[in-house]
């Protein structure tokens, strides 16, 4: 799709955010939406620290400045229809805002705005459904990533920038001990408790005293019980030597975890595929899942990779398997998981799909 000359681009987005260690990667989505349009606009829920194109302007409704929501919906409305008035825009487009694309539908069509919305979840909640009767076009990772049945529906893939989650530039010395990665909220649909009883089992089971669990990331406030649930657990079976929380990290450190790591665990139960698996395997990093949404990306390893759901122990040989795994075969894996990304789920082959989809409604010219 060639860039768009004369109309610019609207963007609605939770957080723009460079350091979120969660959304941080919607401003590089917004720099490569900019490639393809004189000016994009963001309206985002919340604004942090800004790293953005020259030609991106980022507008919050001020959830960092601690307004209500009665006032960020004033502030919602009072800043898009001062856009409107000023701005031609070829699209708009909601990433993972249904609120947002249904309270900014009726303005936008009064307008003659076309207003496409991204959403990559298991949720279906009452919004979403009503998101979806008032866009154009639902786009989406996977067909397990939107759980409602539409005409409206296309499956782009992720858009993962592959050259900031790349092998490190020269091979890193073995680790002293054989490290685990887990990285995304804490929250019991990650099902940490199956990687600590899994660690147990390696550890004191099997006595691999060079073990190391990092986990990176951190929980909301309704799943703090279920992180001090998990302390516990690591306490009780005396792994304090073993296992890590981390915290969360800023998005620009989170390559440097993958690269540091011998493999990346994903127990996630959302049935959608998972940003972080993706960015784990585009740095030539092992994963190992129970996320059935990878079956088919990762059919050619699932011997080795896919794990069912709760089961501690296939984990653990899992595990076992892959620190056995010779150096030459590690990295012949860790380039194929790499270029299954970059094929299927990178950023500049994203964005040409979504502009196509922004623009005219599919997701191939000519479709």
């Amino acid at each position: 799709m060639a860039p768009c000359a004369d109309q610019s681009l609207l963007l609605f987005n939770l957080a723009t955010d460079a350091d979120d260690p969660v959304l941080g990667f919607t401003s590089a989505w917004a720099n490569a939406l900019a490639a393809y349009f004189p000016r994009v606009d963001v309206m985002t829920m919340r604004a942090g620290r800004l790293a953005t194109a020259d030609n991106v302007r980022v507008y919050s409704i001020g959830k960092e400045k601690g307004y209500s929501e009665p006032r960020r919906a004033l502030e919602f409305y009072r800043r898009l229809s001062s856009l409107l008035l000023r701005e031609r825009y070829a699209a708009a487009f909601a990433h993972m805002t249904p609120l947002f694309a249904v309270l900014a539908a009726l303005p936008l069509c009064a307008r003659g705005v076309p207003l496409t919305l991204w959403y990559t979840h298991g949720a279906v909640s009452r919004t979403l459904r009503l998101a979806e009767r008032v866009v154009g076009r639902v786009v989406t990772a996977s067909p397990e990533s939107f759980r409602l049945a539409s005409p409206k529906v296309r499956v782009l893939g992720h858009g993962i920038d592959t050259d900031q989650f790349a092998p490190a530039a020269r091979p890193a010395a073995g680790n002293a001990r054989f490290t685990v990665l887990s990285v995304g909220r804490i929250a019991p649909v990650k099902r940490l408790e199956t990687l600590v009883e899994a660690a147990n089992r390696l550890y004191h089971g099997l006595e691999l005293r060079d073990l190391r669990v990092r986990i990176v990331g951190e929980a909301a406030p309704e799943d703090a019980g279920y992180a001090e649930g998990l302390r516990r657990q690591v306490t009780l079976l005396g792994l304090e030597a073993v296992v890590t929380f981390a915290g969360p990290r800023p998005y620009d450190q989170v390559a440097d975890e993958y690269r540091r790591a011998d493999v990346m665990v994903n127990l996630s139960r959302t049935g959608s595929l998972d940003k972080a698996v993706l960015e784990a395997m585009a740095c030539g990093t092992p994963v190992v899942t129970a996320n059935e949404a990878f079956a088919a990306v990762l059919a050619p390893w699932a011997d080795r990779l896919l794990i069912p759901h709760d089961a501690p122990g296939k984990l653990a040989a899992a595990l076992v398997r892959l620190k056995r795994l010779p150096d030459d075969e590690r990295a012949v894996l860790g380039a194929a998981l790499r270029a299954r990304v970059v094929a299927d789920h990178s950023l500049p082959r994203l964005m040409e799909r979504l502009v196509n989809v922004l623009l005219t409604g599919e997701p191939e010219a000519g479709a």
